[in-house]
Order: structure tokens, then C-alpha cells, then sequence
């Protein structure tokens, strides 16, 4: 099977990113807390990007390494994956507003560079 080019994983990445901003854009934390939906949507969304990073990293360790926090992302994607039960939806909100900016600074860095 013919590998991925590594810039994929990055496009997977920002376009997900850029979806759960979109989601949750003209929402607070409370509306975002009553609206499974939305949550169903962002959980989802953070599933593919640690996914997709978790892929970047067996593909291409260099670029994965100048992803900040790659392994709690990835970590994050399995506790949503596998700890479904025990999401908490404030952590997850916090996530999308707090560390979504600067993740999708730093992969649309990379895909400029690597273009």
C-alpha cells in the first residue's frame, strides 16, 4: 500500500480544526453543554485529528515532532475514542477555544512550508 504524503495528515488536520470552529462559532460553554449535536460534531472532528496525527507520526516523525503537544492530542483522541463514557464536555469546550488556535497556526505553518 502506497503511503500517504504527509501534507494529507496536515490538510485532515486544519480542516477539522477549522469544522469544530465552525461548529461551535456564536456558542458559550452552556449552549455547547446543551447541544449534543454540536458535541457529537467537535468530539468527531477531534477524533480524526488525533488520528491523523497519530498517522503523521509513523509517516513522518520530523514534521510530526513540530506539531505542539502532538502526544496529548493523540492521547486525547483515544480518551474520546476508548473513554467515551467519560468525556467531559467542559474539558472538550476548553480544548476547541483554548488550544484548536494555536494547533491550526502551526499545521497551516507547515503545510506553507511543505508545499
Amino acid at each position: 500500500m502506497q503511503q500517504r504524503d504527509p501534507r494529507a495528515f496536515l490538510w485532515d488536520v486544519r480542516e477539522s480544526a477549522l469544522a469544530i470552529q465552525s461548529f461551535t462559532a456564536g456558542m458559550d460553554a452552556a449552549a455547547y453543554a446543551s447541544n449534543p449535536m454540536a458535541q457529537a460534531a467537535v468530539e468527531r472532528k477531534f477524533e480524526v485529528i488525533g488520528e491523523a496525527l497519530g498517522q503523521l507520526a509513523k509517516v513522518d516523525a520530523a514534521v510530526a515532532a513540530r506539531i505542539p503537544d502532538l502526544a496529548q492530542i493523540v492521547a486525547f483522541r483515544n480518551q474520546l475514542i476508548h473513554g467515551y463514557a467519560t468525556v467531559n464536555v467542559g474539558t472538550v469546550w476548553n480544548i476547541a477555544q483554548n488550544a484548536l488556535p494555536t494547533l491550526i497556526e502551526a499545521v497551516q505553518a507547515l503545510l506553507d512550508e511543505l508545499r
